[in-house]
């Protein structure tokens, strides 16, 4: 596997080396020895999977707060997706920076994303899955969002907004949030 460290210390993409014959290939897209070494989370107590119909829908910025803050693997395994994270953490140099990743089965990037950010990805393709692991549970109690929109995160979403939740569009602007104590 390969880790390449982001701009935003913490954050991960990561890649899988294909060992390939004439049947294929075999990957291994997990492996806690790995991970270990390279100083990340190996607890994963929960695994979700999103189908997003509409080409250009967007889902997020989410996030968790303590002490049900999670850390997140996500892989696109159908369609196309433009993921975006947003640092939240208390005292970070990085606080209000953001990363985005193109995640697709084409690419098979895995973004790793420590507790303490937002998340939120705009589908490039119809019928676009997302597979999830997460290190705490959901819990609704805990749960918060940065609007989208926020022009003070400057987010370049590729294309027009073809359907967003109106909990989605509701969520408060990054300078009315509390920073996330992790």
């Amino acid at each position: 596997m390969k880790f390449v460290q982001l701009d935003i210390p913490g954050v991960y993409l990561i890649d899988h080396e294909k060992k390939t014959d004439h049947r294929g290939y075999f990957a291994r897209i997990y492996c806690e020895n790995e991970f270990q070494e390279n100083g990340l989370n190996t607890k994963w107590v929960q695994m979700n999977q999103s189908l997003t119909k509409k080409k250009g829908a967007l889902r997020g910025l989410h996030f968790q707060r303590n002490p049900m803050a999670e850390i997140k693997l996500v892989r696109c395994i159908q369609g196309a997706v433009l993921d975006v994270i947003v640092d939240l953490r208390e005292g970070s140099e990085t606080y209000g920076e953001k990363a985005s990743v193109h995640l697709s089965p084409k690419n098979q990037h895995i973004i790793y994303i420590p507790a303490g950010f937002a998340h939120g990805f705009q589908t490039l393709e119809k019928n676009s899955i997302l597979f999830y692991m997460h290190s705490e549970f959901y819990s609704p109690k805990h749960e918060g969002g940065v609007l989208y929109s926020d022009p003070g995160l400057n987010i370049n979403w590729p294309l027009s907004i073809s359907d967003i939740s109106e909990r989605d569009q509701a969520h408060p602007y990054l300078n009315e949030l509390k920073p996330i104590s992790v």
